[in-house]
């Protein structure tokens, strides 16, 4: 098996270092024309995406080649690789002088990760929303989308 793992090194240092995601690559089927099963799991979402490669021509490339394929696979079901994802764009609402978004107009998996980024903050409450709960300062998210 091969295991692909893709880390967060704040800096570029080692301390601080945080697993984001990992691959799993399984040969299920030797020989020169290998069968693999790939396992992709985020740490956020959980299971992401499970796929096959069929027939892969063992020794005419390199193992990356493998490893981009597969990963491919577990997300889009086959070796192409899925569309290029969208920039995630949420509207921004005013209530008075308060800019705020919706959290649930936040597509996936920017949700996630942006929940746990506020996890420790005040809540905003918004009481003229139908969710007043629901929502976060403008700016923390613009913030949360430079990097910050």
């Amino acid at each position: 098996m091969l295991r692909v793992t893709v880390e967060l090194l704040p800096r570029g240092r080692e301390s601080g270092r945080k697993t984001l995601a990992s691959a799993d690559i399984t040969q299920e089927k030797g020989g020169e024309h290998a069968d693999y099963r790939v396992e992709l799991h985020d740490e956020v979402m959980g299971s992401v995406g499970v796929g096959a490669l069929r027939e892969y021509p063992r020794f005419a490339t390199t193992v990356l080649d493998l490893v981009v394929r597969a990963i491919a696979a577990g997300l889009s079901g086959s070796e192409n690789l899925p569309v290029r994802p969208r920039k995630v764009d949420v509207p921004v609402y005013r209530a008075g002088n308060i800019e705020f978004v919706r959290i649930r107009e936040i597509p996936e998996p920017a949700q996630s990760i942006f929940l746990q980024h506020i996890a420790r903050l005040p809540p905003l409450v918004v009481n003229t929303e139908s969710r007043p709960e629901d929502c976060a300062y403008a700016s923390v998210w613009r913030r949360f989308l430079a990097g910050h």
